[in-house]
């Protein structure tokens, strides 16, 4: 399988990644735990559809430490006892803020209220941009249809 695009050999389209990638590096850096953060870029890329990040994202949270069994119920999280609280009400606002255009009123006020429960504002920050980022990613490499499974942890930065 062959990608439409290559991003990575286009000017504009790297020259856009760098972009997106920066915004990324500072939601990367911020105080929601490294653990929090990959769980929620692999579950808005499972519900998207893509590969590429499915398969980045599962790296790089092995190569965290995050344990299979863990990864494996991701999909299955409401079910899961795998999951803290925390982890659970963060995936419930990945999930309710890829799937924007499934609800009417976007965001509902009772899936916010859960994770202000357990996030401080500048955390909450960081997810609702992790989760604008992962999506533009997902639709990126959707569009472009990305193949997936070559992925090496660390090897975009």
């Amino acid at each position: 399988m062959e990608a439409r695009l290559d991003l990575f050999g286009n000017p504009l389209a790297g020259k856009f990644l760098r972009q997106i990638n920066a915004a990324g590096m500072t939601l990367g850096d911020s105080a929601l735990p490294l653990a929090t953060q990959e769980l929620v870029k692999l579950r808005a890329s499972q519900i998207n559809g893509c590969g590429a990040c499915t398969d980045m994202h599962t790296k790089e949270a092995t190569k965290a430490g995050e344990s299979a069994v863990r990864l494996h119920l991701v999909a299955a999280w409401r079910e899961a006892t795998v999951f803290t609280d925390a982890e659970r009400a963060a995936l419930e606002l990945a999930e309710e803020g890829t799937r924007i255009a499934d609800a009417a009123g976007g965001v509902s006020d009772a899936v916010w209220a859960r994770a202000a429960e357990h996030y401080d504002e500048d955390q909450l920050a960081a997810l609702v941009g992790l989760i604008a980022v992962i999506n533009a990613y997902n639709r990126i490499n959707v569009l472009v249809r990305q193949p997936a499974g070559e992925y090496e942890p660390g090897m975009f930065g």
